[in-house]
């Protein structure tokens, strides 16, 4: 049977054999189980599961206000997840529903991360059989010290998991800066505020806690993703432990702090927060309008101008809320066309996985000081 080529994302393999001088050619793809997507539902399920039995406890008790915020942020969340992950697979133009009534009663994790499993077994069961319908890619790797570039064939349905693996990363990054910051900084001030810890409390800040340092390390991937974009980077587990382990003592030091501030000025503290954030959240829009440039238009066929505006404002909340937090590792420059054109790319990628990889965000690690 005739094979079909492509250019997908590109999966782990290691290199075999050489095609010529210039390219060495990939071994077969190894799929690995998802425990990204697995603990990425998991977390989702145990915040939403926590957040609500304390609405019920704020409710029983007459805590009008703390049962408010409490499930205000985790609508809001859950909500933009719902959106994410719908964005990002475009169930509006399929015939889904069932996805779709997941997604309504928020649930729409759930039902991906079935898919995602349902589409590893398939390919479990397959294994050694030769797909018809694969795809080329290419990256550089060093190897023995020497800059080597490296072909691989990725079969459609190991790109479908990659695909699903992508779109749990935003959703995770959607979830710690939008729903947990919020969460777990209020839980602490009402925990301070009224000297008592209820385990359910508790449980409700330890997924929060979990949620962010998650995604604060995705944000860490992401910078080393996208500064050796041309190279196919492998992380270690003592790699992935002391980025952990320094994001877990900096957002906690940093939400301590924060909570302290807003305990002793109570309603005082409201309007410098809320200056701080928006002073986050337009930076990046007025360096744009100052620097003159304009919006990008017709770069990807399946984003009108409109579309690209929302993509681009949603990028920019998430940036917002990821430098309220933490150490976003990033920076973000709406005035470079070339990055706005990798970020349509990108998510078009998502949709479309029949391009070259490009990073999943357009933002960029930190110039060193003394450079623009």
């Amino acid at each position: 049977m005739d094979r079909v080529y492509e250019m997908p994302e590109e999966p782990n393999v290691d290199p075999i054999s050489s095609l010529d001088e210039d390219v060495i050619r990939g071994a077969n793809p190894r799929f690995t189980f998802p425990f990204g997507i697995l603990f990425s539902t998991f977390l989702y399920c145990g915040e939403a599961a926590s957040a609500l039995y304390m609405v019920r406890i704020y409710r029983k008790n007459s805590e009008t206000y703390w049962m408010a915020y409490t499930f205000s942020f985790f609508m809001f969340s859950s909500i933009m997840v719902q959106l994410t992950l719908i964005f990002v697979h475009r169930d509006l133009a399929k015939d889904k529903p069932l996805s779709l009534f997941m997604h309504l009663i928020l649930l729409g994790p759930v039902i991906r991360c079935l898919e995602a499993m349902i589409k590893y077994l398939t390919l479990w069961k397959k294994e050694g059989q030769e797909e018809p319908y694969v795809s080329l890619t290419r990256k550089k790797m060093l190897i023995n010290g020497e800059e080597v570039l490296i072909e691989w064939e990725v079969g459609h349905s190991i790109r479908t998991l990659a695909m699903h693996r992508n779109a749990y990363k935003r959703m995770s990054q959607i979830q710690a800066f939008l729903g947990s910051v919020p969460q777990l900084t209020y839980q602490l001030y009402v925990t301070l505020i009224s000297a008592e810890v209820p385990l359910g409390r508790v449980v409700l800040m330890v997924f929060s806690l979990i949620s962010v340092t998650y995604g604060a390390t995705l944000c860490n991937m992401l910078a080393i993703q996208i500064k050796y974009d041309e190279y196919k980077i492998r992380l270690g587990p003592l790699e992935v432990l002391c980025i952990t382990i320094w994001r877990t003592l900096e957002i906690t030091s940093r939400l301590l702090i924060l909570v302290l501030f807003s305990a002793t000025l109570k309603l005082k503290a409201v309007p410098f927060l809320l200056l701080n954030f928006l002073i986050i959240l337009f930076e990046p829009w007025v360096k744009f309008w100052r620097s003159g440039a304009q919006m990008p238009n017709n770069i990807e066929k399946n984003f009108s101008q409109v579309g690209t505006l929302v993509v681009l404002i949603s990028i920019t909340v998430l940036y917002a809320g990821i430098n309220f937090s933490c150490w976003s590792a990033l920076q973000l420059k709406l005035a470079d066309r070339d990055l706005v054109e990798k970020v349509l790319a990108s998510i078009a990628l998502t949709l479309h996985p029949q391009h070259s990889g490009l990073p999943p965000l357009c933002l960029l690690p930190p110039a060193p000081s003394g450079q623009g």
